[in-house]
């Protein structure tokens, strides 16, 4: 499920399942992409929320979310902080780099509720009603839904909103791929028509769509010149939401202001959040500038992303004496491969022994202790952690699912667990590189003075793409042991911007990368796995899966009929990818690590699927005073 733009900053994944099939509908799971839609049934009262897994956890008369505190108070400022640089505030457009927290300043038709694994709440619509076979689905705009210069939100907005985006990035132009039409059917009304029956997530993805203002983005600047939403700009955009752009210096710094007047504060999906006066995005260098600034108290909170730093780093004296916290909050909302991921458009990684042979190569067990501190665990499925991971032999639906793939798969998805290969030992990692080299043997390369060559006796290289100099003393801890089987290895640091464009470009041999999976896999696996992204520039297939049984799987997932049909189908999918060596598995922790200084508080309870920073969080006074600075 694609993540709503609204959440992005929380970097937390969206919670989605399945709910049961609907009476009447009980074989429209199984229909084809691109099938047209059956006739469907009236559709059914508007609703005020959905939710994939069958009932909603609050009522139509709900006053508020339970994790919020509703007197928390208003005041203050959270300064933040990214690394890099932005040269726009139009996220539409892929090129270029929009700034941080430009989800603060739209809202979408439906939020969240961070307490639930599949529901959604109507922000700029107070209703929603599809039809049973879910061929289409119809928002109605509350009336009382503004534009921050007062202008009402109207259906036109919805749907410009719709076609701008479609036409101008190509992600969501793919994701949004299943909706043929979006018209005003009312008033107030919007609908959305799908090209084919059964696809549970699309009304709910819809509901996810960023509202832009048609009559700002059609209209004129301040000098007079026509605005053009298929380029970047830095006049501050006109929005909905709780926040506007209060002030900014060109790629260093982007203040937010809270609106007093936002039209929807009393709503009760924001009752309780949207705290803080100001929040400040502050841009750094890099990530090692932007711990130094942390320790300097030039930003507020940070989320650690290095183990060697959480262990070694935070021994510093405002650590020591508690106005700084460090705290980690478990990660119950999601899953992600992070892998080294070579680029299969290349013909030296076609070969799965190749890429097997790249796996036995990497020492987990010794880099763990010798980078990590023991911290991680190594993956062993790309929804690892979740009940949606592949276990044990394929039993029941998954094996039927799995059958009709067959002929298409490795003969191993049916008689063999997956497993990465352990090196704890000095003997395991000698024995591990010996089935590489034997793995590489039967690939067809041979090593001729010391060198891995093809047939043809071409050297195989290979070029490490990377951007973070955190990720580079990985690499070259990984190094020796590919030198070793005869591999010609180097390691290339790039800029982030000239990185995303390589990557786009598919301009790489391998690279550190990854996707973070819900609770609800659908859609969105097309762009991950499905062999259409794969030769797509820009789309997160970054590796160039292209693989028929693959796509059949990825059907599967979409129009699993139930929740029991989903996990099968889902743990299918994993099976397959996984003995398809499609990447070299890294590593992860269940947990995000954060630090903060002492000058914020939260609910009681905090939501089971978010830690959910800083929305429900605020700023505390006596606290900062307690500890002085701050705002």
């Amino acid at each position: 499920m694609l993540l709503p733009f609204r959440s992005l900053p929380l970097l937390a994944a969206l919670l989605w399942s399945a709910l049961a099939t609907p009476a009447g509908a009980q074989d429209q799971g199984r229909e084809p992409a691109g099938a047209a839609p059956a006739p469907s049934a009236a559709a059914p009262a508007f609703r005020h929320g959905l939710s994939l897994m069958g009932d909603l956890k609050y009522p139509a008369d709900f006053k508020r979310f339970d994790y919020v505190n509703p007197d928390a108070p208003k005041g203050g400022q959270v300064r933040l902080a990214d690394d890099g640089t932005f040269d726009s505030f139009n996220f539409v457009v892929p090129r270029g780099t929009a700034a941080a927290g430009l989800d603060l300043i739209y809202d979408t038709l439906m939020t969240p509720a961070y307490d639930e694994v599949a529901s959604e709440y109507g922000l700029i619509a107070e209703g929603v009603s599809h039809p049973a076979d879910f061929s289409s689905v119809t928002y109605r705009l509350r009336a009382d839904a503004r534009w921050h210069d007062g202008t009402p939100i109207t259906p036109e907005d919805v749907v410009f909103s719709f076609e701008v985006q479609t036409t101008h990035n190509p992600q969501r132009k793919f994701y949004y791929s299943h909706v043929v039409k979006a018209e005003k059917t009312g008033d107030r009304q919007v609908t959305f028509t799908f090209d084919q029956a059964g696809n549970r997530e699309l009304p709910q993805i819809v509901g996810q769509l960023n509202v832009l203002p048609k009559h700002w983005w059609t209209g004129k600047d301040a000098s007079g010149k026509p605005r053009d939403i298929s380029q970047g700009t830095l006049e501050p955009p006109l929005g909905s939401g709780a926040y506007r752009i209060k002030s900014f210096i060109p790629g260093r710094s982007v203040t937010y202001e809270r609106v007093k007047d936002y039209w929807g504060r009393n709503l009760p999906v924001n009752v309780g959040r949207d705290n803080f006066d100001e929040i400040r995005y502050e841009y750094f260098r890099d990530d090692t500038v932007m711990l130094e600034a942390f320790k300097a108290d030039q930003y507020d909170f940070r989320v650690e992303s290095s183990a060697k730093n959480w262990a070694t780093a935070y021994d510093f004296p405002a650590r020591v004496d508690g106005r700084v916290v460090l705290e980690m909050f478990e990660n119950r909302a999601s899953a992600t491969m992070q892998a080294f991921i070579p680029n299969l458009r290349r013909d030296k990684f076609k070969d799965p022994r190749v890429r097997r042979a790249l796996n036995y190569a990497l020492d987990f067990e010794g880099m763990n202790h010798t980078l990590f501190f023991d911290q991680y665990k190594r993956i062993s499925s790309y929804f690892f952690g979740t009940e949606l991971a592949a276990a044990g032999l394929p039993q029941g639906r998954e094996l039927e699912i799995l059958n009709g793939v067959k002929d298409e798969v490795p003969p191993e998805v049916f008689t063999a667990v997956y497993t990465n290969p352990q090196s704890g030992t000095e003997e395991a990692r000698r024995a591990n590189l010996r089935e590489a080299a034997r793995l590489l043997k039967d690939a067809g390369y041979e090593v001729k003075n010391r060198k891995l060559v093809d047939a043809k006796g071409q050297p195989f290289t290979l070029e490490f793409l990377i951007a973070s100099p955190a990720m580079e003393r990985v690499v070259v801890f990984y190094k020796p042991a590919l030198e070793r089987l005869g591999f010609d290895v180097s390691v290339r640091i790039v800029d982030s911007s000239q990185y995303v464009n390589r990557v786009r470009a598919r301009d790489f041999d391998i690279i550190v990368a990854g996707w973070g999976q819900s609770l609800s896999p659908g859609n969105e696996q097309r762009e991950f796995f499905g062999s259409e992204a794969a030769g797509r520039d820009g789309s997160q297939n970054f590796g160039g899966v292209r693989d028929a049984a693959v796509d059949k799987l990825i059907d599967k997932v979409i129009y699993a009929r139930d929740r029991a049909d989903l996990i099968a189908a889902t743990r299918a999918l994993d099976r397959v990818l996984m003995w398809k060596e499609y990447v070299i598995p890294a590593w992860t922790l269940n947990y995000s690590r954060t630090a903060r200084w002492n000058r914020f508080s939260h609910p009681e309870h905090l939501p089971a699927y978010s830690f959910a920073f800083p929305t429900i969080w605020w700023f505390d006074a006596a606290k900062a005073a307690a500890i002085g600075g701050g705002k």
